[in-house]
């Protein structure tokens, strides 16, 4: 008989957690789809040392959640964005891209310079995403990368091979 008091204890502890794990789930997604724009804890610190120097955009982490095309680093590497005419030209169609997709902002720009932040859907997770018009080459350079975590599961990758598509 104490077996089966045992058991029942320990099935109703399981389903306990069950219950309670699956109600923090659906807290945090209607949450999510109530307040869609609010930051999470998953949003991270924008950091404050982007940006170019001296013709180069900042370089990857350790981490494989990042890509750049001025990295030489094959888990990093990524081919640059061709453009057509102008450096401002190229800035505006960057621009006219990234504004139709959900979830994004523009943070900074210049005449060759475009900084936008995109954020997941349901965690949160915000990458800071930047275009640097480089004349000198006559391309594109392009840096993104996730604030927090360790593998991205190819986002970044697939999100600048997707704003190539668009460019084109």
């Amino acid at each position: 008989m104490s077996v089966s008091k045992d058991t029942s204890k320990s099935i109703n502890g399981t389903l306990l957690s069950v219950v309670v794990v699956l109600a923090v789930v659906m807290v945090w997604i209607g949450v999510r789809l109530i307040f869609p724009d609010v930051p999470t804890l998953f949003a991270g610190t924008q950091p404050e040392n982007i940006g170019v120097t001296n013709g180069k955009l900042l370089p990857c982490p350790g981490t494989p959640n990042c890509v750049n095309s001025q990295s030489q680093e094959a888990e990093h590497s990524i081919e640059p964005l061709a453009y057509q005419e102008n450096s401002e030209t190229a800035i505006a169609q960057l621009k006219e891209i990234i504004n139709q997709q959900e979830r994004t902002k523009i943070v900074s720009e210049t005449d060759n310079y475009l900084y936008a932040q995109f954020t997941s859907h349901w965690m949160g997770y915000v990458d800071d995403v930047e275009f640097y018009v480089n004349e000198n080459k006559g391309v594109i350079d392009v840096r993104s990368a996730s604030r927090l975590g360790e593998s991205d599961l190819g986002v970044n990758h697939e999100r600048i091979e997707m704003i190539r598509e668009q460019l084109q």
